[in-house]
């Protein structure tokens, strides 16, 4: 009798277990790659590249979506309001965690709260070009004739690290210079080489290629020392410019409350893709230093990189719109 209720009890429960619905291993569906700027950025290249790498690591597709626009707060706020299921991720810089809510008054997200961080993915070094027609070939020449021709030099950005870069050398360097800002570094690009503006502070990934085809004219890097990606350039502080060293950061979230266990998944997906030497090496050609880390030391990074730009962006004395 017992061994027969046993059995009774085994066969149920195997019925039980047959007919329970299988929970799916994420990701079953392809996921979403929102990206704050357009086409061409830097960080669109750069995304892209971890988007197909991604998508091999994991088995599904991974689709960039570019919603450029409003200091990168545009794609920010929707990846803030999306599902915390792992099929809407955010690939983004500083411009929308670190400066935003410094150079907008009124910012709809809370770039601490309402995401949820996963893994780095390198810095985008910055670098200062200029028009080759204009006749500065070095960033003292560059100061010298803005101060002999106060108002009349113009800049152009398309994010907030160009932004705050040239609110800085202003201040550091006590000219008067114009701001032009523009919804996207390709059509900055696109006006500094048609000598519509005079200069501006790109990332490598998206300048480059206009220095190499001679198009622009480098003049140094943004940081305080010397990047091994275009050693050849002199840093700001070599280059004159005292207290200079900007970086542009880029990393990856979700929406809050994102499943510990997709945390995970995806930060181990995004270390393999850092340490892939391929992938570094095509990376780098981009202009970009790859590396990353623990999803709790990108959070600590984070709210560091926060309160910094927040300082930078008072010292450059730059108001809120």
């Amino acid at each position: 009798m017992f061994l027969r209720t046993l059995c009774a009890v085994a066969m149920a429960g195997a019925a039980l277990a047959a007919t329970a619905p299988a929970q799916a291993a994420y990701p079953e569906k392809p996921i979403s790659l929102v990206v704050p700027f357009p086409a061409g950025s830097g960080t669109d290249a750069v995304g892209r590249i971890f988007a197909a790498e991604l998508g091999n690591i994991l088995g599904q597709q991974v689709v960039v979506e570019n919603k450029p626009g409003a200091n990168a707060t545009i794609a920010a706020n929707y990846v803030a309001r999306a599902k915390p299921d792992g099929y809407t991720l955010f690939v983004t810089t500083n411009t929308s965690h670190s400066a935003a809510p410094f150079l907008m008054k009124n910012v709809p997200y809370d770039p601490v709260k309402d995401f949820t961080p996963i893994a780095r993915g390198g810095n985008l070094p910055f670098i200062l070009v200029v028009n080759p027609k204009r006749p500065y070939k070095s960033v003292q020449e560059l100061v010298d004739y803005a101060r002999k021709n106060p108002g009349r030099v113009t800049y152009a950005t398309g994010n907030s690290t160009g932004i705050v870069a040239g609110g800085t050398l202003a201040r550091r360097a006590s000219i008067d210079i114009l701001h032009v800002p523009y919804k996207g570094t390709p059509q900055a690009l696109t006006d500094l080489v048609g000598g519509q503006v005079d200069f501006m502070f790109t990332d490598l990934a998206s300048g480059l290629p206009f220095v190499q085809s001679g198009q622009l004219r480098a003049l140094a890097v943004s940081t305080a020392e010397r990047s091994t990606i275009v050693p050849d350039l002199p840093s700001m502080r070599e280059a004159g410019v005292a207290d200079f060293d900007l970086n542009s950061w880029n990393g990856y979230f979700g929406p809050a409350g994102l499943p510990p266990e997709i945390v995970a998944k995806l930060n181990a997906a995004i270390n393999q893709i850092v340490s892939n030497p391929d992938v570094r090496k095509r990376l780098a050609a981009l202009g970009f230093d790859a590396f990353s880390g623990t999803p709790e030391s990108f959070a600590t990074f984070v709210s560091e990189q926060r309160d910094l730009w927040g300082k930078l962006i008072k010292d450059a004395g730059i108001q809120q719109q």
